[in-house]
């Protein structure tokens, strides 16, 4: 290897992205060691993992403790999923972010796809990619990229490519039906502070909150569309243990991000207005469920004023007609 190669590696390597990984973790000790033996493991090391332990009341802080000083561990008493992320982002030494969550896990290659490309293409907003849908059981359910449309007009730009630019024109319809979910996203800290972080106070939608907002200073985003982590679907989620309350959660969220919205781009707005709408009506569908079919049309109402047109009367139609 000549001199010259020698210097460009050392280049390469210099500026290659150091990357902190934040694992929020809550009575999590039955499935905290696979999350975080998944980050050890990663063909591109991680710079830090840094575990944040929520006020847990099981043995999780003892699961913790077993990886020494592989991990940076944070404690805090129970302030919830948003003000943990946050303080391990606070905590971070890395220059780019990326999260899971204590019961979901990365591939081993999760890092080294955006690190690569971080290397190659220094214009990339943030970065995100597929993931696995798998059940209790382990059996897998599904793709998200193939589950969503967004997701699959990805593939199809794609056209076979394992790896493609998002860019301005493709944003909106990311932001309304997404297909990147949080274990799969890498933001650079400097953003993810500039943006304030995760919304604390809200149990569920908290991570749609910061996309939002995310995508609204965004131009180019990488998306790789092969599975880089493992979304574990499970009884116990804030969005199955108790539909109807997860709803109003959602619909909590979306309705403070609507305050936002108008600084944001057009696109970026719409889509969020389109997000709302259907927050309203999947609170709807609980409430009708639940035998509240009144409180389900009060819901969705306001859409004629928030996203006038045939889609917002269509709402209150079905639910008319239960």
């Amino acid at each position: 290897m000549g001199a010259d190669q020698v210097k460009t590696d050392q280049s390469r390597k210099a500026d290659a992205p150091k990357f902190s990984v934040i694992i929020p973790a809550y009575n999590s000790a039955a499935t905290l060691v696979k999350a975080v033996e998944s980050v050890i493991e990663q063909s591109w090391p991680a710079n830090e993992i840094i575990v944040i332990d929520d006020g847990s009341t099981d043995n999780t802080l003892q699961v913790i403790r077993q990886f020494g000083d592989r991990i940076r561990l944070i404690q805090q008493a129970n302030s919830g999923v948003s003000v943990a992320r946050n303080r391990g982002a606070d905590a971070a030494t890395g220059d780019w972010l990326a999260f899971l969550d204590a019961d979901d896990w990365y591939y081993p290659d999760r890092l080294r796809w955006h690190a690569e490309w971080i290397t190659c293409d220094g214009s990339l907003d943030f970065l995100t990619g597929d993931y696995e849908y798998w059940s209790e059981d382990g059996s897998l359910t599904g793709t998200s990229m193939a589950m969503h449309a967004s997701g699959c007009a990805m593939l199809e730009k794609a056209d076979g490519a394992k790896k493609v630019v998002m860019d301005e024109n493709d944003i909106e319809g990311f932001v309304a039906d997404h297909f990147g979910d949080m274990h799969t996203l890498s933001v650079p800290r400097k953003t993810f502070q500039a943006l304030g972080g995760y919304p604390p106070g809200f149990k569920v939608c908290e991570d749609f909150h910061f996309l939002a907002r995310l995508c609204a200073v965004s131009r180019r985003v990488g998306v790789v569309c092969q599975p880089l982590a493992v979304y574990l679907i499970h009884g116990a989620s804030a969005t199955r243990s108790d539909p109807l309350k997860a709803q109003e959660y959602n619909l909590q969220a979306l309705l403070d991000l609507k305050h936002l919205a108008d600084d944001f781009p057009v696109p970026v707005k719409r889509a969020v207005m389109a997000r709302l709408r259907t927050g309203r009506l999947n609170l709807a569908y609980a409430l009708v469920k639940s035998g509240r079919k009144r409180e389900a049309l009060g819901t969705v109402l306001p859409s004629l004023v928030e996203t006038p047109g045939w889609a917002s009367y269509r709402n209150i139609l079905s639910i008319l007609i239960g």
